[in-house]
């Protein structure tokens, strides 16, 4: 019990920290931040309750003022920004995530790339779309036609996901699972920046 208590303030505190990486605000409202990584890592390491609970925990503190979301972010105005329905879609994409991860039966890696990707995709998409669609008074189509840009960064993470449980579960790091993964992600977010710095230059160059 009190390892599980650790390990779901550990991870919140995770995704907390990787929102500390840059956001990249599209014209719509809604950033492009690390943080869905860190929701990922949730569900594929500590499972469907922890790792829901550790979310839950998460956007519990930002709800309460904390300014945890990337960008410094908190309070309950959030709840009445685009962003809404994937503030709340974090701990049901956790909880998919870490239900999918318990019952694949495959190889951990190819375990992991399924399910970040129905839990860190599938399962918050599905709220966020709903919420960011009552918010702008846009249908669901013309909606997820704006959140389509979120796609390939997405599967970006759930790549870097998928690795990092990789080394977690096979146990390829002497060191203890919670400093394992926190080791990768370091690693993971040296690899974001550079993408989303890539990203900008890209941006940059075209519109000179």
């Amino acid at each position: 019990m009190e390892r599980s208590t650790v390990l779901i303030a550990v991870f919140a505190a995770l995704i907390a920290a990787l929102g500390l990486v840059p956001k990249f605000t599209l014209a719509f409202g809604v950033p492009i931040t690390a943080q869905s990584l860190g929701i990922m890592l949730c569900g594929t390491v500590l499972g469907a309750k922890r790792g829901g609970a550790a979310t839950l925990l998460f956007v519990v503190l930002t709800l309460a003022g904390l300014p945890l979301l990337a960008g410094g972010r908190g309070g309950l105005g959030l709840l009445s920004g685009p962003s809404v329905g994937f503030i709340i879609g974090f701990p049901i994409a956790a909880f998919v995530t870490g239900w999918v991860m318990e019952r694949v039966q495959t190889n951990v890696l190819t375990s992991s790339f399924i399910a970040s990707f129905m839990g860190g995709v599938i399962a918050l998409y599905i709220p966020g779309v709903i919420g960011m669609a009552l918010v702008l008074d846009k249908s669901l189509v013309a909606t997820f036609g704006l959140v389509s840009a979120f796609v390939f960064g997405d599967l970006v993470k759930v790549a870097i996901c998928g690795f990092i449980s990789f080394l977690d579960f096979a146990g390829r790091c002497a060191l203890s699972p919670v400093r394992c993964v926190l080791c990768a992600v370091r690693y993971a977010l040296c690899v974001v920046r550079c993408a989303v710095r890539c990203a900008l230059c890209a941006v940059r160059g075209a519109l000179c």
